[in-house]
């Protein structure tokens, strides 16, 4: 039995790339390089769905990461990164730098738990890597705040299938209301909790 600070969506029974994200009903997923809410179940639920698997991020969305979580535990970490030399710099120090998002997703599949790959973002990385991707973890958080970063918008080809909870939301130990969405593209297949 799942719980809010656990829960469990799917299964995947087939090797997925996947994009992770947190994003306010109006689709803000940043301000100023973070992210404008205090939100520790979704910090939960992004370990539960990425660990054991390589995570691909750009090198904004790295730096991001306090310090002393870089890299990312129990995670191939790949960065994407045009910046020359950047990768010998100790602000790389655990991180696999690459300059395209095509040597990454290879890097990533070839990687420990390379059967699901999680694209972390930001922006730019996120727009590149669409078209490869074919699963969407989504948390939806029910504020509205103002950010200067937008979440990906989903086309057509997307489906919704399935949240957490299945109507309404999950409240926060902060008091925030939040809930796990789960999009996908095509035929991917998972198997849904019972």
């Amino acid at each position: 039995m799942s719980t809010p600070d656990s829960p469990e969506l799917y299964r995947f029974t087939q090797p997925i790339v996947g994009m992770i994200w947190a994003q306010t009903n109006q689709g803000v997923i940043g301000a100023d390089g973070g992210m404008p809410w205090q939100l520790p179940e979704d910090m939960a639920q992004f370990k539960r769905v990425t660990m054991g698997h390589p995570v691909v991020m750009g090198r904004k969305t790295w730096d991001s990461f306090p310090a002393k979580f870089r890299p990312l535990p129990g995670r191939t970490n790949i960065v994407v990164t045009r910046q020359e030399g950047w990768g010998s710099t100790p602000g790389a120090a655990g991180a696999v730098v690459l300059d395209s998002l095509d040597q990454a997703l290879v890097e990533a599949q070839l990687s420990p738990g390379g059967n699901e790959v999680w694209v972390l973002g930001g922006g730019q990385v996120f727009a590149q890597a669409m078209d490869s991707c074919n699963v969407a973890a989504i948390t939806v958080i029910n504020t509205d705040v103002p950010g200067d970063t937008q979440a990906p918008a989903l086309g057509p080809e997307w489906s919704f299938r399935g949240a957490s909870p299945v109507k309404g939301w999950h409240t926060s130990r902060n008091g925030t209301e939040y809930r796990f969405t789960l999009w996908a593209k095509g035929e991917t297949e998972f198997v849904a909790p019972e």
